[in-house]
């Protein structure tokens, strides 16, 4: 049905223009009641997202500022794809001050989501030390030397606490105000290692020397294996250290 099924959301809803959603999704900003809303179309199961929905939802009601699902004319929260969800306003971080909240934002994430069921279909970092894909992972795909190197570096998480991670929390996909720090594009969200949200400039969250590079090199481990095929993954893979 694609774009079509926006009229679930009202004769009136159209969409406006096209805006930065990745590679799994056309992201358009629409207007739906009158108001400013986005518009997500993409191929994810229903499982994937109901998953995804139900953590926004949560997260909305604990205070957490979070792009909230629009409901249908018949209240459906999404429909053949499609969903459609408030719109946040603000700019990027821009001093280390700014990364300061963030990862404030980002650990009362982790803090209320301990225990949470992972998301249909995925697998964490340290699954992947034992398991060969999950979701858009394949390390069928990669360079057995690379695998390696990105299993070595998640075996230094195993036996930690896991919570959902945002999983793509750069300056893009930050929405701030005087007043708030708003999380947007939840794609790449699972549940992992809370630490590999807060691999951010500057060390903003402040992690300890032994943890942020244990950090880092799993971040960069997981982003060539979701990324796998192109040059910013093999970059990626560049960074991981050999074993």
């Amino acid at each position: 049905m694609g774009w079509d099924a926006l009229g679930r959301w009202g004769d009136d809803a159209v969409r406006l223009e096209p805006l930065a959603g990745g590679v799994a999704n056309d992201v358009w900003s629409v207007r739906v009641d009158g108001r400013l809303a986005v518009g997500r179309l993409g191929a994810r199961s229903d499982a994937d997202l109901a998953w995804e929905i139900a953590l926004l939802r949560h997260l909305d009601r604990a205070g957490l500022t979070v792009p909230v699902p629009i409901p249908t004319r018949d209240g459906r929260l999404f429909a053949d794809g499609l969903v459609v969800m408030t719109y946040l306003a603000g700019g990027p971080p821009e001093t280390r001050a700014d990364w300061r909240r963030v990862a404030d934002a980002l650990r009362e994430l982790h803090r209320l989501t301990r225990g949470w069921p992972q998301r249909p279909g995925w697998r964490s970092s340290t699954g992947l030390l034992h398991a060969g894909t999950g979701t858009r992972i394949d390390l069928g795909a990669m360079p057995t030397e690379g695998v390696a190197r990105c299993r070595a570096a998640w075996a230094r998480l195993a036996g930690r606490q896991t919570c959902v991670v945002h999983g793509n929390p750069n300056a893009g996909n930050i929405r701030m105000t005087a007043g708030r720090v708003g999380l947007i594009d939840w794609d790449e969200t699972h549940v992992d290692v809370p630490d590999l949200d807060l691999v951010l400039p500057d060390n903003a969250a402040g992690l300890a020397d032994d943890a942020y590079d244990i950090a880092t090199q799993a971040s960069a481990a997981w982003e060539a294996a979701v990324c796998w095929g192109d040059e910013y993954a093999v970059r990626r893979l560049a960074e991981v250290r050999a074993v």
